[in-house]
């Protein structure tokens, strides 16, 4: 990060700098489309089991159309400016909560930990989420000011995801593994395209699994997992004592 680029995230006329609570949690903007909430819920309630794994003492937070705060704007700019906010992000070794309070928003200079990746869900034509404009693009201020170690843009109606890796100080491309997912390693998993029905909606939904190629689901696909499994071993049961009446007739 050059001087200038650290002088923009430290310079404020502030006595001191704002926190979670004092910065604004939302910029008035309805949700781009109606796929979005879902296709958060299914990302966060597929990965959280592994985290929890990784992070046994809770010590993780995961971010959904939630601001990420990187400067401390300037009056007269209103101070989202100063933020973006990601559809999905994920931030390793940082409390969920902050003094009891969920967070309103991650604000940069006051936990220093960048997010591990950040996604974007495209509702246009992805111009938004690629602008490299200096100090005011998306992709811009991701790769230079708040760094997360991947960022990838999904777009439905392409049925595709671009993933980006941080190398040294600039976004890679990165490339699909033999499966046609994009390895996160740090957490062990695998990102991707899935073709199907979730929440009564068939879609090219972005969805995670393991290193071994296995599919995370959802809690709701976990518990229907587990209503059929209780089905089938009640329908064995019934099978085998309609087995042993049947023997014990002869």
């Amino acid at each position: 990060m050059s001087v200038t680029e650290k002088t923009e995230l430290l310079v404020t006329d502030f006595t001191e700098f704002p926190d979670h609570t004092q910065l604004p949690d939302s910029d008035g903007t309805f949700v781009k489309n109606f796929q979005e909430l879902p296709q958060s819920i299914l990302l966060t309630t597929s990965v959280r089991p592994i985290l929890d794994q990784i992070h046994p003492d809770g010590q993780y937070c995961i971010g959904q159309d939630s601001g990420i705060y990187w400067r401390v704007a300037q009056p007269p700019e209103p101070p989202e400016k100063g933020a973006e906010a990601p559809d999905w992000f994920y931030v390793p070794d940082v409390p969920p909560t902050l003094d009891g309070n969920m967070r309103r928003s991650y604000v940069m200079w006051k936990e220093l930990i960048p997010p591990l990746i950040i996604l974007e869900f495209v509702s246009g034509d992805g111009s938004e989420e690629r602008d490299k404009t200096p100090r005011k693009g998306k992709f811009w201020i991701y790769e230079r000011i708040i760094r997360p170690a991947f960022y990838a843009i999904y777009e439905v109606k392409k049925a595709q995801v671009e993933v980006y890796h941080l190398v040294e100080d600039r976004f890679e491309l990165a490339a699909p593994n033999n499966r046609g997912h994009y390895p996160i390693a740090q957490i062990g998993v695998e990102l991707g395209i899935w073709q199907g029905v979730y929440q009564g909606v068939e879609l090219p939904w972005l969805r995670w699994w393991d290193d071994l190629g296995t599919l995370l689901l959802a809690a709701e696909e976990q518990a229907e997992k587990e209503r059929q499994r209780r089905i089938e071993a009640e329908l064995r049961i019934q099978a085998l004592e309609a087995r042993l009446r049947e023997l014990e007739g002869r």
